[in-house]
This record gives structure tokens, sequence and C-alpha cells, in this order.
């Protein structure tokens, strides 16, 4: 058994490179739905939000790099010239990385809280779709409670920052304030109504709000006391904004370079700050050459000032260690899973010959009565039970020796087709 995630983050990429990683639901529950037809992969996770993308695999017999490098590749469609860019972990520096991230200690905003519920959701999409078994059902149930030990016990999540506040605390520090200001949201989801709040609680005079369904942006907008604007004349129609955020999940740019060349025709020189916090990204890049436009995304959020981050990196300490500490208790659990098939396929093997046995002896004695039958079904079961129970031990204590593999050797030949186990 191999486990191994493949991957690509915020540390090792920038947002260009990332946004081709960027995976659709509906892509990746295609993905999930056809991992058998890549060779030895029996299990897999995929996990992709605004700053990371990452496949957590289980394969068998073969280099589980390969694999699942390539399920990678297809999921995106692409393969050129971003080796580079990704990374590798396997077995315990796997399990290790996955608990760090359900943790926000890989995070680019460290203590964010969003992606525990992100973790939670890329499993149970797996699992629903009966991508996962054992291995990764185990690990990423662990990697979940410790993520929520680490919240509840630590102050790591003390006054941390979400994306879309540090979002808005950019935009306040670029325009000095924003008491007086107007701003423009491109989207009408979780992330573009915590930007709205957000405004809203440090002090923006108005907000329009545009989306695509013109009924979810009047949703909003009544939520946060805003004004839908429809789609077509977002730009257009707001020509006194100070600051446009874009938070959707479109494919494209939404905000391109002549629409903003000609909004800043009719500002008469006023400046404009733009925030672009999606991945892939909603705002043409060659929008940040325009004169009067400041342009940022997502990765120059971390540059925002965080006045409680260094008690955030004390917390962080307690947080590793409680990590340490559940990945030495699950990496000693995995050591006993490898053996579970071949134990359970003794196990079934014993109970097969028992069942035959009782049903032969039964028909000889046709006059046994319920409690007769009962007597000799709970003597046959211990008998089984004790005949086994010295190779299960010792096949146990053999787990992570040099033993290992002289046990399970033995009990292969001993009481089984050894071809079955090729």
């Amino acid at each position: 058994m191999h486990l191994t995630v493949i991957g690509i983050n915020h540390k090792t990429s920038p947002i260009e490179v990332r946004e081709k990683f960027s995976i659709s639901k509906e892509t990746i529950l295609q993905g999930l739905q056809n991992i058998k037809q890549y060779n030895g992969l029996s299990e897999a996770v995929i996990l992709s939000t605004c700053n990371r993308t990452e496949v957590y695999a289980v394969q068998s017999g073969v280099d589980s790099s390969y694999s699942v490098k390539q399920f990678l590749f297809d999921l995106i469609g692409c393969s050129n010239d971003i080796d580079e860019y990704l990374y590798t972990f396997n077995d315990v520096e796997c399990t290790r990385h996955l608990f760090e991230v359900a943790s926000s200690l890989d995070s680019l905003i460290l203590g964010e809280g969003q992606i525990l519920s992100q973790v939670k959701a890329a499993y149970t999409m797996a699992k629903d779709v009966s991508a996962t078994s054992t291995i990764l059902n185990t690990l990423f149930n662990r990697a979940i409670a410790t993520g929520k030990i680490v919240r509840t016990e630590t102050k790591i999540a003390y006054n941390s920052v979400s994306v879309s506040y540090a979002a808005v605390e950019l935009a306040k520090r670029s325009l000095n304030g924003l008491n007086g200001k107007c701003a423009l949201i491109f989207g009408a989801g979780k992330m573009a109504q915590l930007t709205a709040q957000h405004l809203i609680s440090h002090g923006i005079d108005k907000i329009f709000i545009a989306n695509r369904h013109i009924e979810r942006a009047e949703e909003l907008a009544l939520k946060v006391g805003g004004e839908a604007i429809a789609w077509s004349k977002a730009l257009s129609g707001t020509v006194d904004v100070d600051v446009i955020v874009t938070s959707t999940g479109a494919p494209h740019y939404v905000v391109k370079a002549q629409q903003t060349y000609d909004l800043m025709q009719q500002r008469g020189g006023r400046k404009l700050f733009i925030i672009d916090i999606a991945v892939p990204r909603d705002v043409e890049p060659e929008v940040g050459n325009i004169e009067g436009v400041t342009l940022f995304n997502i990765d120059d959020l971390e540059s925002v000032v965080d006045a409680h981050v260094k008690q955030r990196q004390e917390e962080a300490k307690l947080a590793q260690k409680i990590v340490d500490d559940n990945v030495n208790l699950l990496v000693e659990r995995f050591k006993y899973l490898s053996f579970q098939p071949l134990m359970a396929s003794l196990s079934q093997q014993a109970e097969q010959v028992r069942l035959r046995e009782i049903h032969r002896v039964s028909s000889k004695l046709p006059n046994l009565t319920v409690e007769e039958q009962r007597v000799i079904d709970n003597m046959t079961k211990m008998i089984v039970r004790k005949l086994l129970r010295l190779p299960m031990m010792n096949l146990n204590s053999s787990a992570g020796t040099s033993d290992e593999k002289f046990y399970v050797d033995a009990v292969k030949s001993l009481f089984f087709d050894s071809r079955a186990y090729r």
C-alpha cells in the first residue's frame, strides 16, 4: 500500500500557474468515478481551493507517483512545464501534510477557518461516489478530527483573518479608509457575502452587487443593504466606484481590459482599485497596466498587515504538537491495516470450514434440540477462535518489524493458494 499526495499550492506557484489547476466540481466527480482506470489506483480524494489543488491517493503494487500524477494531469488537461511547481509526499509525510492542511498550518493566512470545511467537503464528495475505502476513510476522519482539536485547544484562530477580510483590509489601506467610499462586488456566493459584510463593518458608504443571475445579486443586496446591478451594466453603470472586488466561479475573465479602459475614460482621472480574490482569476491581467488602475490578486493578500500574526505563530507551535501526536497515532494504526485483509481471509476460511462441518454433522444428528445446536455452534466457534489466536497475535506483533515479511509469507503459504496474493 502506498499513500501519496501530489499537488500545488500558494507556496510553490504564483496565481497564474495555480489557476490552471483549478478543477470544477463536475470534473472532480467525473475523475473520482473513473479512478479504477488508472493502474493500481484504488482510492482518491481531490482537494481544490483558491490556494491549492491536491490529489490524495492509495495505490498498491505500482509506482504511486506516476499514476497519481497522470490522474492529476488528466483532470486539469495539462502536463507541460508544471513539474517544477508540484510537490509529492508519501506515506508518513503525506499524512503529516494533510493534518497540517486541515489544521490551517499550511494556509496562506495562518489559522483561517475555511480550509477545514473544504477538506471535509472534498472527502465527503469522494466518499459519496465510493472513491474512498479503509485507508482514506481512516486518514481523512482523523485529519478532520485533528483540525477540530487544534481549533478548540489552541488560539490559532484567534483574530485570524479570512481571504475576504484581508481583501477589505487591502482596500482600506489603499484608499486611506473606506468612509464615504463606494464598492462594486462581482459575485454573490459565500466569499462575496463575507466581503460585503466586512466592507460595511469598515464604513463603506455604498455597495453594488453584480451577478450573472440577477436574483442572487438582489438577494445578497437585500442582506447587506446594497444595490443589485445587472451583470451587463456593472462596469458602465458604476463609474463612481472606488474599489471593485471580484469573487466569482467563472472559468473566464469577467473584467476585461477594454471594458476597464473605457470606464477609466469616464472617470476623469479618478483612481480605481481592483481586488481579484478568485481562482481562476476574474480580472484580465492587462487591466493592471491601465493608467489609474491598481490591480491586486489573491497572492497580494499575504502582504496585509496582521497585528495578531505573532500570537498565532506561538499558538501554531502548540498546534504542531497536536498534529505530530495524532500523526504518530495514525501511523501506528496504519501498521496493522495492511494485515486486515489477510487476517479477515484467514478468519473467513476457518468460518467456512466450521459451518460446512456443522452442516455435515447436523444431517447425521437430525434430532438435536435447539439448545444442543446452540451449544455445538458456540463450542465450534471457540475452537476456531483459540486455534487462530496465536497466529493472529504473532502476525499482529510482527507489524513494522524485521519479522513482518516472514509471518505474512508463512500465513499465505500455509493457509492459502499463494497465487491469489501475487
